[in-house]
């Protein structure tokens, strides 16, 4: 196969995508992203509203990414072996009631040990709707698209895919901020609730959930679990788990920079630049030569997301942070394809939803943790110090890098 066949190949290949996933699809699949995406700062927000404390706040937000640390994966693993659809029809119902119940905790005057439980169970049913999302493009695109047309249509598919959790994880935090500014700190952790239910449920039914296979043909075809422990995998998620922690620290140590000049609540929309640049450019990459392999873009982008951490420390302005975020942003959207590339080329037979729940799982682990760690750093020893952790993070990710280029060198095919 030539790269120049892949390239002109690629229309007929989306055609195809398109056709078997149908145009409904992308909307649906984004929506039903947002419970996900705003369980963190949601329940950060619930916590320090009905309780006044910043400590319990964080120490409650980072319940939730414990949750989601000892049951993402377990969720991915019933996916493919019994189904997407009633493992998400289960979850919508279970995580839409631990919402309501969080919220109804929060301002019931239980003991604190009440409220982080109740946090701890809405990250345990957190509904994996990302990476399913993910699995289902890779299943309909190894059934329905040509050999050829494959690597290109599944480039676009992931850069896609990563843009809207690009979108998401940016905007479900603005989404939190309006609701309970509008409503009070109970209405972000109730719409969570409502779409969780609404939009999961209609993502679990959606004929994209269908099984190709039956459960007894997928078990035996389900590689065994020793595989999801190979250090290249392994290290991928670490990947992810850094991208999560650039997430969670940069808009909290955002929102403590703005705090010191009394701007706060414009947290959300100065993220935003650095959202909305890294989503396009997450969907540019679709278009990067196949000879910049995905081992030289993980560190080539982790590098651009230092850079940009690197002037953050000496930002001393609101226009200087804006134009800092928007070069992070070239850095991290490709960074987050990237790594989602490497977990579906590096995916043992079966387990592709498992995978991709273990990397989702990372970036939800290090979204919460580092909201927490930073809110305390920023709380404690002040705002220069909360931004030496976006810059720890990326740090991480150049360093996971690294030793993938070193260690792996046997990997070196555009999709490894």
């Amino acid at each position: 196969m030539t790269t120049g066949g892949a390239e002109r190949a690629s229309p007929s290949g989306l055609r195809a995508l398109i056709a078997r996933v149908g145009p409904g699809y992308a909307p649906l699949a984004v929506v039903s992203r947002f419970p996900y995406a705003m369980m963190v700062v949601g329940v950060l927000t619930l916590a320090v509203s009905a309780r006044g404390s910043m400590q319990l706040g964080g120490l409650t937000s980072a319940m939730v990414g414990l949750g989601v640390a000892c049951f993402g994966p377990l969720i991915g693993a019933a996916a493919d072996r019994y189904g997407q659809r009633p493992t998400l029809l289960v979850l919508a119902a279970a995580n839409s009631a631990a919402l309501g119940l969080l919220a109804w905790v929060a301002y019931g005057g239980l003991p604190e040990w009440t409220l982080l439980l109740f946090a701890f169970l809405v990250g345990t049913t957190a509904p994996q709707t990302s990476p399913m999302s993910r699995t289902r493009l890779l299943g309909a695109i190894r059934s329905t698209v040509r050999t050829e047309d494959q690597p290109k249509t599944l480039s676009t598919a992931l850069a896609f895919e990563s843009a809207a959790d690009e979108v998401v994880f940016v905007f479900g935090p603005v989404v939190v901020g309006l609701l309970a500014t509008v409503f009070g700190g109970w209405a972000p952790v109730t719409g969570a609730a409502i779409l969780s239910l609404v939009f999961v449920s209609a993502f679990a039914l959606h004929r994209t959930s269908a099984p190709a296979v039956s459960a007894s043909e997928r078990l035996a075809t389900l590689a065994p679990v020793r595989d999801l422990w190979r250090p290249e995998l392994l290290l991928v998620v670490l990947g992810a788990t850094a991208v999560g922690l650039f997430f969670g620290s940069t808009l909290t140590a955002l929102t403590s920079f703005l705090r010191d000049r009394g701007i706060a609540e414009q947290a959300g929309l100065l993220y935003g630049v650095m959202g909305i640049g890294s989503a396009i450019l997450a969907i540019g990459v679709a278009w990067l030569p196949p000879r910049f392999s995905l081992r030289t873009r993980w560190f080539v982008f982790s590098g651009v997301t230092a850079a940009g951490t690197v002037l953050l420390q000496f930002v001393s302005d609101v226009p200087g942070m804006a134009w800092t975020l928007a070069l992070t942003g070239i850095g991290i959207g490709p960074l987050l394809v990237t790594v989602f590339s490497l977990a579906a080329a590096r995916t043992p037979e079966g387990r592709s939803a498992t995978v991709m729940s273990m990397v989702g799982t990372g970036i939800m682990v290090g979204q919460s943790s580092a909201t927490a760690v930073t809110g305390l750093t920023a709380g404690e020893v002040g705002t220069a110090a909360a931004m030496a952790l976006p810059l720890a993070s990326a740090v991480l990710a150049v360093g996971a890098a690294l030793v993938n280029l070193v260690a792996f060198p046997g990997l070196r095919s555009q999709h490894n």
